[in-house]
Formats: C-alpha cells, sequence, structure tokens
C-alpha cells in the first residue's frame, strides 16, 4: 500500500468516529436548544407578568383619585352655582334700578316738557325782556327779574337732573348687560364641569359594577380592603401611643376594663352617629355570590346624603382626613382607651384637635371610600380592639 493510499485511509477512519459521536450529541443539544427556549420564553412571560403588575393600579387608589377628582370638580361647580346665584342677584338688582331711573327719568321729562311749553309761551309773547321792562317801578321789575332768575335756576337743575339720571341709567344697563354676559359664561362652564363631574361619576360606576359583578375584581377589592383594615388598625395603634405620651399614662396591662365611668358606662345605651338603619354588621361576613369571608371592625348605617353626623359621647378629635379604604374619617377620642371612627364623611366639620360634646355635628353622611353608595361607616374601639357597635348603640336609633 502506497503513503497516499494509507493517509487516506487513516483520515477516513478518523472522520467515521467523529461523525457517529456528532449524530449521539444532536438530540441532546437538541433538548438543550428546547431548554434555552423555554427558560428564554418563561423569563419573557415573567417580564411581561412584571410589568403588567406594575402598570396596574390599586382598585382603591383608582377610586381615590377618582373621588378626589370628583370631590375637586363638585366643590368648582358649587362655588360656580354660587358665584352665578350673586350674579343672577345682581341683575336683578340691576333691573330694579333700571326701572326706578326710568320712571325718574320720565318724572323729568314731563317736568322738562312743562318748562319748554311755558318758555315757548314767553318767546311767542316777544321773551322775557318786555316783562322785564313792562312796569316802571323798579321794585316790581326787581321782583321779575328774580323771578325769572329763580325760573332759569329750576331749568338748569331740571336739565343737569335729567343728564345725571340718563348717565345712571346708561350705567345700570352697560352693568346688568356685563352681568348677563357673565352670568350666560358662568352657565356655560358651569355645564362643563357637570359634564366633568358625570364622567367621574361614570368611571367610578364602571370600577364598582366590576367589583360587584367580576370574581376577580371583587377579590382584589376584598383583599386591598383587607389591607386597608390592617393599615388603619396600625394607625389607631399609633394614634393610641401618641395620646398615651400626651398623657402621660403608661399602656393598660391585660385588658382589664376600667369601672363603669365616662364611655364605659354608657354601653347599650349610646345615641345613635346619624338617622339610618344597620344595613352591614359587625364580624365575619359572607359574601353571598362570590363566598369570600371578611371581617367587619364596624357597621355600616345607611343614611341620605347630607345627613347629619353627630359625636356619640364627648371626646377630643384626634384625626380629620382621608384614609384609604374609608374615604373621609374621624376619629374622637372618649377617654380611657375608648374611641370612635365614622368613616366615609361627605364634608368633615369637626377640626383635628378640638373637643366636642355628645350630640355634636361633626360632619354630614356621604359615600367617600364606599363601594355601596351613601352610608355611614361607624366604629367602636377599647383600647385598640373592635367592639361590636350595636351592643353600645340605643335600641330603636
Amino acid at each position: 500500500m502506497s503513503r497516499a493510499t494509507l493517509a487516506v485511509a487513516l483520515a477516513v477512519l478518523a472522520v467515521v468516529p467523529a461523525a457517529a459521536q456528532t449524530r449521539r450529541d444532536d438530540p441532546l443539544q437538541a433538548e438543550q436548544r428546547k431548554l434555552q427556549q423555554t427558560q428564554k420564553q418563561l423569563k419573557e412571560e415573567r417580564e411581561r407578568a412584571a410589568a403588567a403588575r406594575a402598570r396596574e393600579t390599586s382598585l382603591l387608589a383608582e377610586l381615590e383619585e377618582i373621588e378626589r377628582r370628583l370631590a375637586a370638580k363638585k366643590g368648582e361647580a358649587a362655588r360656580l352655582e354660587a358665584r352665578i346665584k350673586k350674579a343672577q342677584s345682581d341683575v336683578q338688582m340691576f333691573r330694579g334700578e333700571i326701572t326706578r331711573l326710568e320712571r325718574q327719568r320720565a318724572g323729568q321729562v314731563n317736568a322738562l316738557a312743562g318748562r319748554l311749553r311755558v318758555m315757548y309761551r314767553v318767546h311767542a309773547q316777544g321773551g322775557a325782556l318786555p316783562v322785564i321792562l313792562s312796569g316802571e317801578d323798579p321794585a316790581t321789575r326787581a321782583v321779575a327779574v328774580r323771578h325769572l332768575a329763580s325760573l332759569a335756576a329750576l331749568d338748569a337743575r331740571l336739565i343737569q337732573e335729567y343728564r345725571v339720571t340718563s348717565e345712571k341709567l346708561a350705567d345700570r344697563k352697560g352693568r346688568e348687560e356685563a352681568q348677563q354676559q357673565e352670568l350666560a359664561s358662568l352657565h356655560e362652564e358651569a355645564k362643563r364641569e357637570q359634564a366633568e363631574v358625570d364622567r367621574e361619576v361614570a368611571k367610578r360606576r364602571v370600577i364598582l359594577a366590576k367589583v360587584r359583578d367580576e370574581r376577580a375584581y371583587h377579590e382584589r377589592m376584598v383583599g386591598e380592603l383587607t389591607e386597608a383594615s390592617h393599615r388603619l388598625e396600625a394607625f389607631i395603634r399609633e394614634l393610641q401611643a401618641k395620646q398615651r405620651k400626651l398623657a402621660r399614662v403608661p399602656p393598660p396591662k391585660g385588658g382589664i376594663e376600667p369601672p363603669g365611668i365616662g364611655f364605659g358606662a354608657l354601653k347599650g345605651r349610646l345615641p345613635w352617629p346619624t338617622e339610618g338603619r344597620i344595613v352591614t354588621g359587625f364580624g365575619a361576613q359572607v359574601h353571598p355570590r362570590f363566598g369570600t369571608r371578611t371581617f367587619r371592625n364596624g357597621v355600616d348605617i345607611e343614611a341620605a346624603v347630607g345627613r347629619e353626623v353627630l359625636a356619640v359621647h364627648g371626646g377630643h378629635v384626634i384625626y380629620t382626613g382621608w384614609f384609604k379604604g374609608y374615604g373621609n374619617l374621624i376619629i374622637v377620642d372618649h377617654g380611657n382607651e375608648y374611641y370612635t371612627l365614622y368613616a366615609h364623611i361627605a364634608d368633615i366639620e369637626a377640626r383635628e384637635g378640638e373637643d366636642v360634646r355628645q350630640g355634636q355635628r361633626i360632619g354630614t353622611v356621604g359615600d367617600t371610600g364606599s363601594l355601596a353608595g351613601p352610608r355611614l361607616y361607624f366604629e367602636v374601639r377599647y383600647q385598640g380592639r373592635p367592639q361590636d357597635p350595636e351592643q353600645w348603640l340605643r335600641q330603636g336609633g
């Protein structure tokens, strides 16, 4: 065998095992490529899910933003309504003045017309000079001159009064027209604001409908409301600690209830914070449709918007403001570790830091932060723990 033939044979023998090894590695490499592709897809899915979560706003936060815009729009609409009423009052005032001035000017025109008729007759008789020179007696001529001067002064005064009245009339008519234009502009602005209010109300209605009708939205909202409840409890604990520090009172030990004095003596005899009926009670709740379980730390009292909210007992207002999940919130410290909470308030009328007496109006019923329309959310807490308000409220409202 020649050297060339031997070399070719060795090369073939070297290639055959390599080809066989490549065929054995193909399935492994394919699986590795599949695994890498799967891992890449999973990573992309995770990134997309993370991006979606980042874009997804909290339902409570979204509702809060809508309600803030809605409150601002309603406030602007109320201010416009006040300006409209003022403009309407001004228009009526100007119209009254215009009517009075027109009557006044009509009287002045009649008076001037009478004087002109007299002057015409005098002129037809040769003027005033013959009257002055008609008598030889100087005293008679002096009287005639004084009389003519008096008539001339009267004529000048009538003319001046007529001019003043005409100027006032023109001014009132101009101002009345300007007020009419402002009134028309205010009506247009109010119409735009009302359209904005309607749009915000529609957005809120869509979210609430989803929470009511779609399980996914309902469960999200339940979770967020539970978190809001925990945040409120933590917030109340912070307030309690501040109150104890201010009063230099140590935390109670063992949860022993103080003797029946003050607030603690009124169990079952507290007046209702507003006129209405309890539609959601205290304690464990099961949703009738979705079966979700929640715990209510207070009660919902269904009442009309604007109905007054009263302090159930004398105390010190330690918080007023917006709290996510509860809307406008008022917290009153009644001493001896007793607190009451009033939420979904429309207008807060109590001031943080002030003392209130039993029965004092502290706000009005609204639907801020409410998922079910106008109502008052009411809590009673002792040492930070929620109590059943129905056991504290006077029977029969």
